[in-house]
């Protein structure tokens, strides 16, 4: 047991939450980071117990295009500025994860101008991946080199070339040193090369007692990335996914599958989240706003390590759209939200549930009742159970489930007996989570229910947007009702690494079938994989 199979997070995108300029001008220092300050008291208020923070790092926009790891992105701050508030989120208890971009640089990196200017003298051409000076780039600079996601200012690290592994774990020592960071998220971890992990693993087990190692990945069987060697925990993309549209389609069979699919694997602490800086806000995935509670109910019951990204535990909107993420990752200010916004009641009465509750942190998983619109299940641990149930139907379900003796409604309060059945209603798009009576201490939540979740507003004050010029033809829509239909590939007998990108997506598709029905879902995760290294670790990670 480590403190992250316990924590609970929260997720801030630094650049946006503050507002930073799009483009780094490399001038003059803004010290946005200290209007963190509260948030860190908002976060302990609302039971969480770690923050995933990042990118940090000096970079040309975004954020993902680092020029240097060492030092804090001077539209944020200094590094004397993120060693306070490392601290000051240690001295409230709260543990600190940044995110480490380890897969590719950016242009303006050092070892990338050295090439730049000496070419095929530069003692760094080897630190990146394909460099060719008989080639040229979009930028023209006479040379040609592998990128990361069809982007040339991302430029993909050599990970086999040892100067690089020893840098990157010596980023990861100085972040320790400097920082005290307790962790860090790996972007990109689906196609970062497995020796280069083992060798970030190795690094983390010597740094820091229970330092945290967890890495962004998509698609494929999560023990091949998170294990003994690699990572400690990957980011539960096929669960987030299940939380929505079960509940847009009125379908629990979704996620029930989902789970026992990852149960299957091994007993992994798995990233959940219902929204990220990468993903529309789930305010705005979800059709029924009422879903709002049963689905957060599910992310801080199912086994995992539950996640909130900044500003969705107000109910904010934010849609993800073809040019420009900024919907996604705005500006905002605490104090344009009121304590009493519902939905942040809800969120504080889980996170309070989960910080006094071992068995949602380590509990065994079993599932109780299964319909299309209502779910139980019991996560027991130590000789007790608590029982979940959800029901995302516009009328009350009656459930009737295994058990005995004496529960507590850890939200409503109620309290309830079994001798052999527990037989209880759950009202219209809600849920319950029921402790057994001689658990629960002088803890004890007690929230609002979905009437009140009506009666308020998500945003009591009028919250400030960046405004995104785009065509509305143009937006993305996440879910279509139909997958476009191909002309199917035959899957070739050659190794993978040979394959054609469609020729990789029928080997996914001819795996997941082995397995069980493949869903016009699934297959429109494998069409818009269109990475070959991704492809290749996705294919591969099927045992």
């Amino acid at each position: 047991m480590a403190w992250y199979d316990e924590a609970v997070f929260y997720h801030i995108y630094p650049l946006g939450l503050l507002g930073a300029p799009k483009k780094n001008s490399y001038g003059k220092v803004e010290h946005r980071l200290k209007e963190l300050e509260p948030w860190i008291d908002h976060v302990v208020e609302i039971g969480c117990t770690a923050i995933y923070i990042g990118p940090l790092f000096e970079s040309v926009g975004h954020g993902y295009e680092t020029t240097d790891y060492k030092k804090l992105d001077s539209r944020l701050g200094t590094n004397e500025d993120l060693k306070e508030f490392v601290q000051k989120c240690h001295e409230k208890g709260i543990r600190v994860i940044f995110d480490g971009v380890f897969n590719h640089t950016g242009r303006d990196f050092f070892a990338f101008q050295d090439i730049k200017h000496n070419r095929e003298n530069s003692r760094y051409k080897d630190w990146y991946c394909n460099v060719n000076f008989w080639g040229n780039n979009e930028y023209n600079d006479g040379f040609s080199y592998a990128n990361w996601g069809g982007y040339d200012l991302l430029v993909k690290l050599n990970q086999n070339n040892q100067e690089v592994k020893n840098y990157i774990c010596d980023v990861i020592r100085y972040w320790v040193k400097e920082f005290d960071v307790d962790g860090i998220r790996l972007d990109a971890a689906d196609v970062l090369d497995f020796n280069y992990m083992k060798e970030l693993r190795k690094t983390a087990n010597e740094v820091k007692p229970d330092f945290w190692l967890m890495g962004e990945v998509i698609h494929g069987e999560y023990s091949r990335w998170a294990n003994d060697s690699t990572l400690h925990s990957v980011t539960n993309y096929h669960l987030h996914k299940a939380l929505y549209s079960a509940h847009n389609d009125h379908n629990y069979f979704e996620i029930a599958h989902t789970v026992k699919r990852l149960s299957s694997t091994g007993k992994l602490q798995l990233y959940n989240f219902v929204d990220n800086h990468d993903v529309e806000r789930i305010y705005t995935k979800l059709r029924n706003k009422s879903h709002f509670l049963p689905t957060h109910i599910l992310l801080y019951t199912l086994p995992g390590i539950p996640s909130l990204y900044y500003g969705s535990e107000f109910g904010i909107e934010g849609r993800k759209e073809r040019y420009s993420d900024d919907s996604i990752r705005p500006a905002l200010k605490l104090e344009n939200f009121s304590k009493d916004n519902a939905y942040a009641q809800i969120v504080t009465a889980l996170g309070k549930i989960r910080q006094n509750v071992p068995a949602l942190s380590y509990g065994n998983y079993e599932e109780l009742q299964l319909t299309t619109k209502q779910y139980a299940f019991a996560r027991s641990f130590e000789g007790q159970s608590v029982l979940v149930m959800v029901n995302n139907d516009d009328q009350a379900a009656t459930f009737r489930v295994k058990a005995n003796g004496s529960f507590i409604g850890a939200l409503s309060g109620e309290q309830v007996k079994a001798n052999g059945t527990l037989e209880v209603t759950i009202p219209a798009n809600s849920g319950e989570i029921w402790l057994p009576e001689e658990s629960v201490g002088d803890w004890k939540e007690k929230t609002i229910v979905r009437q009140k979740i009506e009666q308020s507003k998500p945003v009591e004050k009028k919250v400030e947007q960046p405004k995104v010029e785009v065509n509305v033809q143009e937006i993305i829509k996440e879910e279509p009702k139909k997958v476009e239909e191909k002309k199917p590939v035959s899957v070739p007998n050659k190794p993978y690494e040979q394959m054609t990108i469609e020729e990789l997506q029928a080997a996914i598709l001819e795996k997941l079938a082995k397995n069980g029905p493949v869903t016009d879902r699934m297959r429109k995760d494998v069409a818009e994989n269109v990475y070959h290294n991704s492809l290749i670790n996705w294919v591969k990670s099927f045992r």
